[in-house]
């Protein structure tokens, strides 16, 4: 995580292994898109893709897909209202006893699931050196400071933990009350950047 900020206001900003990890399990069992769809925000699917299989005999004594999806819901709500965000521990998965079928789920996939993620979270750290290479101006900072100028005065105290996940789709989703989900990919486009964070800069600050 990197922070940036002065000191009235922070802003976190880095990835996440256990969300990259669910983000495998809920797309490979096919509850990113269509009826199933499950999580709030529903944040698009990861990139890159990850393989499909029908859990459906996995987790048929422990509920089947519907209550799977509810499960992985509830998991995801916790990830979002923790700082940090709550690890799990491979293979067995105790801390999600309480959620049986995604408990199965995760045992069943999770090498695949991890190793995906691991290549996800190495990719993050060379898009990190490649920004720090640039030496490319701290997106936030510059709205915020516009936002300042607009205000004629210092920005609100606030703390926004940003979390960049490899996502398909280029845009953000803010959870309240300090929480930002972003595709990665989104502080590469200026404009599509600005159009989802200034709004959230002006609630804020």
């Amino acid at each position: 995580m990197m922070p940036s900020g002065d000191p009235g206001w922070q802003i976190v900003v880095g990835t996440s292994p256990v969300m990259l990890f669910s983000l495998y399990l809920r797309d490979s069992a096919g509850l990113d898109s269509g009826p199933d769809a499950a999580g709030a925000p529903l944040v698009s699917p990861v990139v890159p893709p990850v393989p499909r299989m029908d859990p459906g005999r996995l987790v048929h004594d422990a509920g089947g897909l519907t209550v799977l999806r509810i499960e992985w819901e509830t998991w995801w709500r916790q990830l979002l209202g923790s700082d940090p965000p709550p690890e799990v521990t491979p293979p067995r998965f105790p801390e999600l006893e309480s959620l049986p079928a995604l408990q199965l789920l995760a045992h069943a996939h999770y090498g695949s699931a991890m190793e995906w993620s691991s290549a996800r979270i190495s990719d993050y750290a060379a898009l990190a050196r490649r920004r720090g290479r640039l030496s490319l101006p701290d997106p936030f900072g510059e709205l915020i400071q516009e936002r300042e100028l607009e205000l004629g005065r210092d920005a609100q105290a606030f703390t926004l933990q940003v979390v960049e996940l490899p996502l398909s789709e280029p845009r953000a989703w803010f959870v309240e009350p300090g929480t930002l989900l972003m595709s990665q990919e989104l502080p590469d486009d200026e404009q599509a950047f600005a159009s989802y964070v200034r709004p959230l800069v002006e609630l804020l600050a």
